[in-house]
């Protein structure tokens, strides 16, 4: 009887190293889609583009209490950003609602984190205060907003609430 599909005419090990090398393209394929971004400019109207990559590329432990001394756990690149105007891509988590329109959210790197019980470490969002309205609720789509970006903690009644905090300006464009 003849062979019916390509693999059941070769050996064992020919089967395996036929394998080994699409395995090896596909690890690499997936591999450089978590890591590798699309091509986009490094300015965007006068907004820098900066992702999670970026801003949640190093470890930050929270101090235990508001008036615990400050540390320099932020990198200087990352306090480089502190008033400058930035457009960051996340996903929306509103925390504030008026008339319909969110006008304050948590935008997070992963639509998994916080929603499904993977708590985000502090790096890993941004407080967004839109300036002057809100914007439409949009939950599950990648979504980028521009500001000016304020970089370094953030207290609210003694706890800390964040590490990044963007004035928003607009909405700028949705990914999906």
């Amino acid at each position: 009887m003849p062979p019916t599909k390509f693999f059941d005419a070769r050996p064992p090990m020919a089967r395996f190293r036929a394998m080994k090398n699409p395995w090896r393209i596909l690890s690499l394929l997936l591999t450089g889609a978590l890591v590798l971004r699309a091509d986009e400019p490094a300015k965007t109207d006068g907004y820098e583009n900066v992702g999670f990559d970026r801003l949640a590329s190093y470890t930050y432990t929270p101090p235990e209490t508001e008036t615990a001394k400050p540390t320099d756990q932020i990198p200087a690149p990352i306090k480089a950003l502190d008033q400058h105007k930035v457009a960051v891509t996340g996903f929306m988590l509103p925390t504030k609602m008026d008339k319909g329109l969110v006008t304050e959210f948590l935008l997070v790197k992963d639509p998994m984190m916080c929603c499904y019980g993977v708590m985000p470490k502090v790096n890993e969002w941004v407080v967004v205060k839109m300036v002057g309205g809100g914007v439409k609720p949009l939950m599950d789509l990648p979504i980028t907003f521009e500001g000016k970006l304020k970089v370094g903690e953030m207290f609210e009644n003694g706890y800390l609430t964040g590490v990044y905090l963007l004035e928003g300006d607009r909405m700028a464009d949705t990914k999906g």
